[in-house]
């Protein structure tokens, strides 16, 4: 799970978007996330995440078998009084279905305490609910990879580790290098 960003021609601030893609390292993933958002100029890594441990689930992946459980990319949108700004809080959920997906995000602080009547936190892009964007991460894997893999979720053991979030900014020559 990569948070790529830029500043495209035309605009004022710089935009972000995650990047979902399955390698041995960060530095085989650049090909791919430069081929995601192709007419980014200078994009760059503000922070990435090797996706182990969900929700008490181990991810795994497999060439073949998928799983009961799914995993979920979830982007929560919220705002605050007298600021100019959508606060965003993306989340992986796991479950059976969307709507137990859902269920977790609601239940986050972020979707609870940002917002305020007339500007509500939610789901972006969510079919119906406020959701800004929900996808199953297996479908917006590259379709390279989404031919060859699979991704599993196990009962994870507890002693497992949680994953470690790696934030900062990355230039994809520094990485290259």
């Amino acid at each position: 799970m990569v948070l790529i960003g830029c500043k495209p021609a035309g605009r004022h601030t710089e935009q972000h978007d995650i990047f979902f893609g399955i390698a041995a390292s960060l530095k085989e993933l650049i090909p791919a996330i430069i081929a995601f958002w192709p007419e980014a100029d200078d994009l760059h890594i503000d922070g990435y995440r090797e996706v182990t441990k969900v929700d008490g689930y181990r991810i795994g992946i497999n060439e073949t078998v998928p799983s009961s459980e799914y995993l979920f990319f979830i982007n929560l949108g919220g705002y605050k009084e007298n600021e100019m700004e959508e606060f965003h809080y993306k989340m992986l959920a796991t479950g059976k279905d969307k709507n137990e997906a859902l269920r977790k995000a609601k239940a986050t602080a972020f979707f609870k305490h940002t917002g305020f009547k007339g500007a509500t936190a939610h789901i972006d892009d969510k079919y119906g609910v406020d959701v800004d964007d929900m996808a199953l991460v297996e479908e917006i894997l590259p379709a390279t990879v989404r031919e060859q893999y699979r991704l599993t979720l196990t009962p994870a053991p507890q002693e497992m580790a949680e994953d470690v979030l790696h934030l900062g900014y990355f230039k994809l020559s520094d990485l290259l290098a």
